[in-house]
């Protein structure tokens, strides 16, 4: 894992990695390296280099300004990337459009959901297959946004309105429009936010339930510890814009300087 500098002394430059990727062969399915991003005075991220391999559930945790949001803005196409590559897929996508990037094979949900309030769940998600995966027809796309919304437990009828929907439904819906785009890679922002304890566990299973069936990877942001430790594969964990420790769940939870840094305290996982 790697060192976080010590007190007061400037760090040496962004986190090496660790045996958590290190000796992995192949190709992994996102790459990011060097990877930049400032505003002005401000370093947002600080020479990243995280590998995503094909089937991982990765999480990514920090404090709030750790650079997390910044980190999916840059894979997702929203920011152009100061410096760096982001290779998907062995392809450099680093400063491409949104649906470039989305017609490449990723996906992203938001942490506050906006869908269409005049179009119907369904057509809300039709709209997502039909651009997303370049779709010529209506009817088609109707039909993967039945499929979507069967899996996410969505209704498909063609009078069901967003109206209808609590937190839990939205967030929900958000998942179902990212995924009727048909990505390789999900993007999650925050799907824990505003759920109560029965909606976050059921969250957390649909993830998974996607990596399994759809056999999509998924890179997870989130603040809510002890569910998202319970399902991840390894754990990125960014303080101030730099890397300070990437690992699997336990490693990290009870790494000395991810619990000063964000945790608090050490997390118990079962």
């Amino acid at each position: 894992m790697p060192g976080a500098s010590p007190t007061g002394a400037s760090p040496p430059g962004p986190a090496a990695p660790t045996s958590a990727s290190a000796g992995r062969s192949g190709t992994p399915l996102l790459a990011t390296r060097g990877l930049t991003k400032s505003f002005r005075g401000l370093t947002a991220l600080k020479g990243h280099a995280i590998s995503v391999w094909p089937g991982e559930i990765v999480g990514v945790i920090g404090p709030n300004g750790s650079g997390k949001t910044t980190l999916f803005n840059c894979i997702s196409g929203a920011l152009a990337p100061t410096a760096g590559s982001i290779r998907f897929l062995d392809h450099d996508i680093a400063g491409l459009t949104p649906d470039a990037i989305c017609h490449r094979g990723v996906a992203r949900t938001f942490q506050i959901p906006r869908p269409f309030r005049k179009l119907s769940i369904l057509e809300n998600v039709a709209v997502a297959a039909h651009y997303g995966r370049g779709h010529g027809s209506e009817a088609k796309a109707r039909d993967d946004a039945r499929d979507v919304l069967e899996l996410v437990g969505l209704p498909a009828t063609a009078d069901a309105n967003p109206s209808l929907l609590g937190a839990g439904g939205l967030k929900k819906l958000e998942l179902a429009r990212a995924l009727a785009t048909g990505p390789k890679l999900l993007l999650a922002d925050e799907s824990l936010g505003g759920l109560d304890p029965s909606e976050m566990a059921g969250a957390a299973e649909m993830l998974k339930r996607i990596r399994a069936e759809l056999k999509i990877t998924i890179i997870w942001v989130e603040h809510i510890m002890a569910t998202l430790m319970r399902v991840v594969d390894r754990v990125v964990v960014l303080d101030h814009g730099e890397l300070i420790a990437e690992g699997a769940p336990r490693a990290v939870a009870d790494d000395p300087r991810v619990v000063e840094a964000y945790l608090g305290e050490k997390i118990v996982l079962a």
